[in-house]
């Protein structure tokens, strides 16, 4: 797993980031709340402190989730219960608070990532809609000859479609595979990516909503 984290001190980070490469993940350090904002693209997880030099890092995650849905794991030394519950709602996937035990951190890592999307996880190859060509292990998408950037759960999304195109894919069923055992928190989030969704496609009426039951991506 490709790991960012967001940490000012150089000690935490050192000893972070040579647990993470010795459990076989590759890890980039950034002390910046700058930086994270445009390095996060490249990461499968964020570790983020919140005491950093140039910006609160509940702010940075405010930012993060407009940007991205990459999973967060706040890690920091506030343990107050309202910095605690912001952090959450502000989209943290996990938060711990300093000084954590290495193999608690990993394990938090690790169950994160076994809550990644199927999306992400699981298909291989393209799959080709019309001329929407889908391809599911570069996570590239174009639409005849223009590409469309999509976030990471945009992209996520398109793929149990296309996986499915042509039937019906429940809104359970989305929410499950796209969020796995936190969708219960997250379904309004749903249409507002399914908005998104459609109009960087450019695409109507080839992602259909089937009243009280889901979505199709027509074939």
């Amino acid at each position: 797993m490709r790991v960012l984290l967001v940490e000012d001190d150089d000690g935490v980070a050192d000893a972070v980031v040579g647990a993470l490469e010795a459990h076989d993940h590759t890890a980039e350090r950034v002390a910046r709340g700058a930086d994270a904002l445009t390095r996060h693209r490249d990461a499968d997880l964020v570790l983020l402190d919140l005491g950093l030099p140039d910006v609160d890092g509940l702010e940075v995650l405010r930012k993060l989730r407009k940007l991205d849905s990459v999973p967060v794991i706040v890690l920091t030394a506030r343990g107050d219960e309202r910095s605690v519950v912001r952090g959450l709602r502000l989209g943290a996937d996990d938060y711990l608070v300093k000084p954590v035990r290495l193999a608690e951190l990993l394990a938090r890592i690790d169950a994160v990532g076994r809550r990644a999307p199927v999306a992400q996880r699981g298909a291989h190859g393209v799959v080709e809609v019309r001329d929407l060509r889908i391809d599911l292990d570069a996570r590239r998408v174009t639409a005849g000859a223009r590409e469309v950037e999509l976030t990471a759960k945009e992209f996520e999304i398109l793929a149990v479609l296309a996986r499915n195109r042509g039937a019906a894919v429940s809104r359970q069923q989305l929410l499950d595979e796209v969020w796995g055992d936190a969708y219960l928190a997250v379904s309004r989030s749903l249409d507002v990516h399914l908005t998104q969704l459609r109009a960087k496609l450019r695409r109507p009426g080839m992602l259909t909503t089937i009243r009280g039951f889901g979505f199709r991506l027509e074939g």
